[in-house]
């Protein structure tokens, strides 16, 4: 496992603002050599400690303007009724997050879609169809002053 020092945390700082930053940037910034960067950066990675690089989206652009939290409670605690759930959200696509959690209800989903009306048709045709689920909560987003995601 991989030593996490204050030299690979300001590493990992600076990919998490920036993925694209060349290596000669990164190390100019971290105050390494850039060999001596390179070398730590492909250990973060080789360790897991990096997982990838992606692209970040503007949801505007995609035609996304309404997110949504929704808590979702299942009428059978059943782990087979846990898996029927998780398979139905799996491949949906205004699904962008499925967490289990632990509390009075078993998921906590976030959802984005173009407006209020793709938000209700998402809402009653799929989740409104799925016979495991005995409870949903909405919680619209109206702003997001910090989303460290991207």
């Amino acid at each position: 496992m991989v030593k996490i020092d204050d030299i690979n945390r300001r590493i990992l700082r600076e990919l998490t603002h920036d993925g694209r930053i060349s290596n000669l940037e990164l190390a100019d910034r971290v105050g390494l050599s850039p060999s001596a960067c390179l070398r730590r950066v492909q250990e973060l990675e080789r360790s897991g400690v990096i997982t990838g690089y992606r692209a970040v989206l503007d949801p505007a652009a995609m035609g996304v303007g309404f997110k949504a939290y929704i808590t979702v409670g299942l009428n059978n605690h059943s782990k087979e009724s846990q898996r029927a759930f998780e398979r139905a959200v799996a491949h949906t696509p205004e699904v962008r997050e499925c967490h289990n959690v632990t509390g009075t209800i078993e998921y906590l989903l976030r959802i984005e879609v173009a407006d209020l009306t793709a938000y209700k048709k998402f809402h009653t045709d799929m989740l409104g169809t799925l016979p495991q689920v005995a409870s949903l909560t909405s919680f619209i987003v109206m702003e997001s002053p910090k989303d460290e995601r991207a």
